[in-house]
């Protein structure tokens, strides 16, 4: 039984499967959204937890702190909306499935930041891991180009460095290089600084060449995607046109449901063997049970119970016994029971 108990943990071990990377009871937008300066954008967010009492959404702007836009408690009719974002955010009105969806109209510029969807339940607060906004101006009042080289398909496990070029016209204010992440099981801003910057000489020299590297140790499922580099300058965003990152399928491995179903086919099979051989074990003891004489013998019990139904009945016991010569001289004498009755007839 020990051994089995064993078999039955690595049998629930192997048929785990793992859950997916996402927050718990929040599903929101997430990852890189574009739109034009003047359009209207829905963010949409989700949650299946029927305990949440409270839902909000945040707005961060990049380098800035988060800000808070609305607020809903559970049962009341409308958000509230803080006054700040009056004019052009409100919020759909909640539906029975748990929506909780932020409307925004006339976009500005300005409006380019991350939006965060939350939720409170009991005294805890969750977040959604974040969608960011761009807007596009009409107009760009900058001069500025972001290169990205593309990238070959990775096989899982492997290490990359991605790299981005951006040539920028010198602006007043600070200069910020950002990489951005779509599609990917993670949020989606990553700032790493202004990367390594020079001017560039002669007709250039009011240009400025930086580059910025992001190096990815171990690609997954999780780090696939699409990865923009962005420069930040004079209150606008200038986007490259992004390096995918793609996770390349090994032919020599197996798929995952077909590994799942040989685990579970080979932990029922060793279940199946090991109640056979128990069986067998049973069955054999209660063989040389019989045989070595611990039991009594089923037809000498027959035979006494014979007795007692008919009076007339007369029986002798024979008790023969053998040594077999081709056995060991060490072997136990068998004992065999020869019953025969006579019953006479009344007159």
């Amino acid at each position: 039984m020990l051994l089995l108990c064993i078999v039955l943990v690595l049998l629930s071990d192997i048929c785990q499967v793992p859950a997916a990377n996402t927050t718990s009871g929040i599903t929101q937008d997430s990852g890189l959204i574009v739109a034009e300066d003047g359009q209207n954008v829905t963010l949409k967010c989700f949650s299946t937890n029927n305990a949440v009492t409270f839902f909000s959404w945040y707005q961060q702007s990049l380098g800035g702190k988060p800000l808070i836009i609305s607020s809903w408690m559970k049962h009341h009719k409308e958000a509230s909306i803080y006054p700040a974002y009056k004019d052009r955010f409100r919020i759909l009105p909640e539906s029975k499935d748990g929506t909780h969806h932020l409307m925004i109209t006339d976009l500005h510029p300005s409006d380019s930041a991350t939006y965060y969807c939350g939720t409170l339940e009991f005294n805890t607060i969750e977040f959604g891991q974040g969608a960011f906004l761009h807007v596009r101006p009409p107009t760009s009042n900058i001069r500025a180009a972001v290169h990205q080289p593309a990238l070959k398909p990775l096989q899982s496990g492997d290490s990359v460095n991605l790299s981005c070029t951006v040539y920028a016209e010198k602006c007043v204010g600070e200069q910020t290089l950002y990489w951005f992440r779509h599609g990917a099981a993670q949020p989606a801003v990553m700032y790493l600084g202004a990367g390594q910057c020079k001017h560039l000489q002669d007709e250039k020299a009011h240009m400025t060449k930086c580059t910025l590297n992001l190096a990815i140790k171990s690609v997954s499922s999780a780090t696939a995607g699409m990865y923009y580099c962005a420069l930040a300058s004079c209150g606008e965003i200038v986007f490259g046109n992004g390096t995918r990152v793609v996770i390349a399928e090994d032919s020599t491995k197996a798929p995952p449901f077909l590994l799942h179903y040989l685990s579970v086919a080979l932990a029922v099979s060793i279940i199946l063997l090991i109640v056979f051989a128990f069986i067998m074990y049973k069955l054999k003891q209660t063989s040389c049970s019989v045989c070595n004489g611990t039991v009594s013998h089923p037809t000498c019990s027959a035979a006494s119970d014979a007795t007692n139904e008919d009076a007339d009945l007369h029986y002798a016991a024979l008790g023969l016994n053998r040594t077999s010569e081709r056995l060991n001289q060490q072997e136990s004498v068998r004992s065999v029971c020869v019953y025969s009755s006579v019953k006479t007839r009344k007159r």
